[in-house]
């Protein structure tokens, strides 16, 4: 180490990977965390004989993580273990119609054919086109950052401008996806991946189609210890680099001086650094750490993100049908994006996730029970009155899974504990309590981003879910990489 000292606001995992990019270039890293635990979103609840993963459930692009282990000199699977699914997810319509979407493509496109009719080769050509948008775009707008020239001049830039009109641009998601599959349930499905980032199918460009890509041709995955070990195994490699953590202490303000961030302020005492790195949502830095610096009025008033409602539940009962990832599907897609985008409400008949880490990790729930992490879409915090919200929703919920599964699901429910968007606000410090910042709901949305680093104040950058390249746990990873990248080798 030569001294050089970066500062971290929030130890989520983009916070977590820029920590441990850093130190190992050789700065000395300090990570201020409001929370008493790291994570931010990537924790866990523990409650009578049942583990729940509380925040995000997918898991892709591993080699995200091998690589932070990779730069330390270390093997993943002394720390982290993980393996891929062989079904991906488990889905469920209303009428009696089910389907697996298995790993295997062949095992898969056959299973839509038998349930379905759809042809082969109409899910062979939508996942080629999926990874034809990641081959030309993702060097671009997910590893670079999208405000630099240098980004827009390469060769893989243009290479990419050429085929501009194969993207998506053009049309939404769930048009490309109508055109391409006969059946309605199958677009619907596809439509589904617009949530990944908590956007609407209906206005999102169908260039988002290329997250299908990553769970299907690249694998969708499972850590062995539950989602929660991507933050342990991260937060115990950085503190063996030497990365310094302070909990329980949030930042009041980033110091500036003479348009320079030269540090932060923290319980009432000051706290100099060479970097300052924000890993806070970005609209709640403005409006708290920054109120005294020149606003960026345009990004911070972009329409936001969904949010969710969760109701962690343990289910005292084993439901052989139900896997790792299941979707309850809603009967009118159209008009459950309606409500949470247009009406600020949720639909009387919502889409339901349930994610059920005990299917893979038995010692997450009692014998013969379940943890049910039990999800739904529901808009970001608008002053809406959550309590009958909550109340309306968890019928909602039940009503489906009742029906769907045929089975009395509210009897079986023997602990409850709820999150609303309200709470994830307050609990992760994200505005309107938005999952993915910014809403991607317009072709330009990429572009409305905040860039990874301030163009008004030098030596501060940001990092995680609501700035490029966006929100969930990939894009977080890769977030952390373009800052560590931009921020010059001491």
């Amino acid at each position: 180490m030569n001294g050089k000292k970066v500062i971290i606001i929030g130890a989520g995992i983009a916070g977590l990977a820029a920590s441990i990019r850093l130190s190992i270039k050789g700065f000395q890293v300090d990570v201020f965390e409001a929370n008493s635990y790291p994570g931010g979103k990537l924790t866990e609840i523990i409650m009578d004989g049942y583990r729940f993963d509380a925040g995000p459930s997918l898991f892709t692009l591993p080699e995200q993580i091998d690589e932070l282990f990779a730069l330390a000199g270390l093997k993943t699977e002394d720390f982290f273990r993980y393996k891929r699914l062989e079904v991906n997810c488990n889905y469920f319509w209303e009428d009696g119609a089910r389907l697996s979407a298995y790993s295997d493509l062949d095992k898969f496109t056959k299973e839509v054919a038998y349930q379905f009719g759809e042809q082969p080769e109409n899910i062979k050509k939508a996942l080629d086109k999926s990874a034809y948008i990641y081959k030309y775009l993702a060097p671009l707008f997910m590893h670079r950052s999208l405000h630099k020239w240098s980004t827009w001049l390469n060769k893989k830039a243009m290479a990419s401008y050429l085929r501009i009109g194969k993207f998506g641009l053009f049309h939404t998601m769930n048009q490309a996806n109508q055109r391409q599959f006969k059946h309605p349930k199958l677009a619907q499905l596809f439509n589904r991946y617009a949530t990944y980032n908590g956007s609407n199918p209906y206005q999102t460009p169908a260039t988002l189609n290329i997250i299908p890509h990553l769970e299907f041709n690249k694998g969708a995955y499972f850590p062995t210890e539950g989602m929660h070990s991507i933050t342990s195994s991260l937060y115990t490699l950085a503190k063996q680099l030497g990365v310094n953590f302070h909990f329980n202490k949030a930042v009041d303000k980033i110091l500036v001086k003479d348009k320079v961030a030269i540090g932060i302020q923290a319980g009432g005492k000051s706290y100099n650094g060479d970097y300052i790195l924000n890993n806070m949502d970005m609209v709640t830095a403005y409006k708290t750490l920054l109120k005294e610096e020149k606003q960026p009025t345009r990004l911070l008033k972009q329409p936001k993100s969904s949010s969710a409602l969760i109701f962690y539940w343990g289910v005292k009962k084993v439901f052989p049908e139900l896997d790792l990832h299941n979707i309850l599907f809603s009967k009118d897609y159209a008009k459950e994006f309606k409500a949470i985008f247009k009406d600020k409400d949720i639909d009387d008949d919502p889409t339901v996730y349930i994610n059920i880490t005990s299917v893979q990790k038995a010692n997450d729930a009692p014998e013969g029970a379940m943890n049910w992490f039990t999800m739904i879409n529901v808009p970001n915090d608008q002053g809406q009155d959550w309590e009958y919200l909550k109340a309306k929703a968890r019928k909602a919920i039940i009503r489906k899974i009742n029906t769907t599964l045929h089975t009395d699901i509210e009897p079986l429910i023997e602990v409850e504990q709820i999150l609303d968007p309200i709470g994830i606000a307050t609990k992760t410090s994200s505005a309107n309590g938005a999952l993915y910042g910014n809403s991607s709901n317009n072709r330009y949305a990429a572009f409305l981003r905040h860039p990874n680093y301030s163009s008004k104040i030098k030596n501060l950058y940001f990092c995680g879910g609501s700035v490029h390249p966006g929100g969930g746990i990939p894009l977080c990873l890769l977030s952390a990489k373009i800052v560590a990248d931009m921020i010059p080798k001491p």
